[in-house]
This record gives C-alpha cells, sequence and structure tokens, in this order.
C-alpha cells in the first residue's frame, strides 16, 4: 500500500520501521497523515511477516505534534464537525496503544504535543540526546485531551502535572527522568539502541508476546485483584497451544524455538 505522508520499510527480517514522512512540516500529524496511520498499522498488524514495529519520524524531528494548518480548518467547522476531528487523532492513538506487536519509539529529535502522545503508546521508547519534549497545547488555548490518557497512563498523575498544562520545553534526560522514555542516548548510539531493544522481542513467541501485552491492558484496567480469573484463564489458554509445546520442547532438546531469529 502507498502512502503520501508515511514510509514503511523492513530494516531487518521481522522488524517493520513505520516513518513519519513529512520532514518539511517536522512530521506534524495532518489530517492525512491522521488518515493513512490507521491504515497503515492495520497492514502492519496482519502481515505476520512483521513482528515488532518501530516508529519513527524522517528528517530531523520526530513529530511536532498536530499541523497548525489543519487544525485553523478544523476550528472553521461546525461542532460535528470538530468532534469528528477530534476522533480521528483519538482512534490514532488507541489504535496505537492496542497494536497486537511489539511498538518501539525511535526518538529521533523534538516531539511536541501530540507527537508526546505518540512517544508515551510506544511500549519501549529510546529517545536522542539533544531530543525536545513539551505538552505544547495550552500554549495555543488548546488541551492535551486526547493525548492525556496516554501520557497519565505512562508516567501517573503526579509526574504527569508537571509537564501536561505548564506547556514548558524539555530534555531528553528530563523525559528518561518522568518517565516517557525509556531511556536516552547519544543520537550515533540510537540505531543500535533501537535494533537491540526491537531484537528483545524477536526471541520470544510472538503470540505469547501479543497476549501478554493485552494481559497488561486488561489489569490496568481492572486491577490486580479483579484479573486473577482473566490471568488463570489466559494461561491455560497458553498452555494448550502450539507456541508454548515450541517452546518448552525446545528448551529440554537445548535448540532455539522456530520463532528465534
Amino acid at each position: 500500500m502507498a502512502f503520501e505522508t508515511l514510509l514503511i520499510d523492513m530494516p531487518r527480517p521481522g522488524i517493520a520501521r513505520l516513518t513519519l514522512n513529512r520532514p518539511e512540516a517536522h512530521n506534524a500529524l495532518s489530517g492525512a497523515m491522521l488518515d493513512e496511520l490507521p491504515r497503515a498499522l492495520g497492514e502492519l498488524e496482519s502481515d505476520p511477516g512483521v513482528r515488532v514495529v518501530v516508529l519513527t519520524g524522517a528528517g530531523e524531528s520526530f513529530c511536532a505534534g498536530g499541523d497548525l494548518r489543519w487544525m485553523e480548518e478544523v476550528s472553521k467547522l461546525d461542532r460535528a464537525g470538530r468532534i469528528a476531528a477530534s476522533g480521528k487523532i483519538a482512534t490514532l492513538l488507541a489504535a496505537l496503544d492496542r497494536l497486537a506487536k511489539p511498538l518501539v519509539g525511535r526518538i529521533n529529535g523534538p516531539a511536541y504535543g501530540g507527537g508526546v502522545g505518540l512517544v508515551a503508546v510506544c511500549d519501549v521508547a529510546i529517545a536522542a540526546r539533544g531530543a525536545r519534549f513539551g505538552l505544547t497545547e495550552v500554549r495555543l488555548g488548546l488541551l492535551p485531551a486526547n493525548i492525556g490518557p496516554y501520557v497519565v497512563a505512562r508516567l501517573g498523575p503526579a509526574k504527569a502535572r508537571e509537564i501536561l498544562f505548564n506547556g514548558k520545553l524539555f530534555a531528553a534526560e528530563e523525559a528518561e527522568r518522568l518517565g516517557l522514555v525509556s531511556r536516552a542516548v547519544d543520537a550515533a548510539e540510537l540505531d543500535a539502541a533501537v535494533e537491540r531493544e526491537a531484537g528483545y522481542f524477536l526471541q520470544c513467541g510472538p503470540q505469547a508476546v501479543a497476549r501478554t501485552k493485552a494481559l497488561i491492558h486488561h489489569i490496568a484496567r481492572h486491577g490486580p485483584s479483579e484479573s486473577i480469573d482473566h490471568a488463570i484463564a489466559a494461561l491455560a489458554d497458553a498452555w494448550e497451544g502450539d507456541e508454548s509445546k515450541e517452546g518448552i520442547a525446545a528448551f529440554f532438546a537445548k535448540r532455539k524455538p522456530r520463532w528465534t531469529s
């Protein structure tokens, strides 16, 4: 599938790189990009050859947030039109958050507004030192509304209060302290660090990874005590599956499982 605002490539077997490709606009989220990203995710989700997705930006920026020209157009719509436009952002973030395959963020440069939301839905995010971050919507009289649930879920309410409604900019090292990114590394080390994180997933059973990610979502919504029965059934289902049989057989045979690359 061809895209106007995105690039998809496979830097190595099992790993797909999804690149926001509007470098001239610092990869701001335009209407076209908001339409294309869910379609791209559906394509990656359904491809059995893709086991990990790396999300990054073309050029010097990761994502500057919502495209202001698009926002200006949206502001002129009636309420139903504005609700529909806001829903596109919510739909995208939910699709990224619910992607059954691991999502690794390669944060190559600045991430503002909605770009921070994209970072927050990554399972693992590695940032280049020198990248800057900020939830800058309030500087424009707007709210980080659709991205708020994911930022709060990632950071917790106390740390989210440090950045959600003051519009301040902060460095990659601060993003690491807050827990927004997993690690900040030198720019020259970014690709190696991202490939290392993605490579860990390739050693694991694909179904086990997807089911564990789904389990985390369930526990986050229901809490540990309410998830006990769900967890019991999830493990019983895994024991019945071919993937666990292969993993256990490989262990006793002292060989690598078939899914290992």
